[in-house]
């Protein structure tokens, strides 16, 4: 409950649709895109051998390098968020964002 009052407390924020109060850089915002649009290729490539009826094993060592493609990707929107949002609510004297900060990082794993 205190990671819900914490991001909905936030300046320019509500509990609906949330935007980042820094916006990311343009060159940021095309390596997200790059990775993302890989994944979603990556992804099409396993509908593929699926309806191709490939060997499991295939597939499956695919599906791992999409978990894997996955995890990079959020842990690089975590460092932003550590380096931008987290900093500057912390300067706000906004403590609490540490929790939301634990919490985003256990569900990465």
């Amino acid at each position: 409950m205190e990671v819900e009052t914490t991001m909905q407390l936030s300046e320019n924020m509500c509990a609906c649709c949330r935007h980042k109060n820094i916006p990311r850089e343009e060159r940021e915002q095309k390596k997200l895109n790059s990775r993302i649009n890989r994944i979603i290729g990556q992804l099409n490539g396993i509908q593929n051998m699926i309806e191709d009826n490939r060997y499991c094993g295939d597939i499956l060592i695919q599906i791992g390098a999409v978990e894997s493609a996955l995890q990079g990707l959020g842990y690089q929107i975590l460092q932003e968020h550590m380096e931008s949002c987290v900093v500057e609510e912390v300067k706000r004297g906004n403590t609490a964002i540490m929790t939301e900060a634990v919490e985003l990082m256990k569900k990465l794993k």
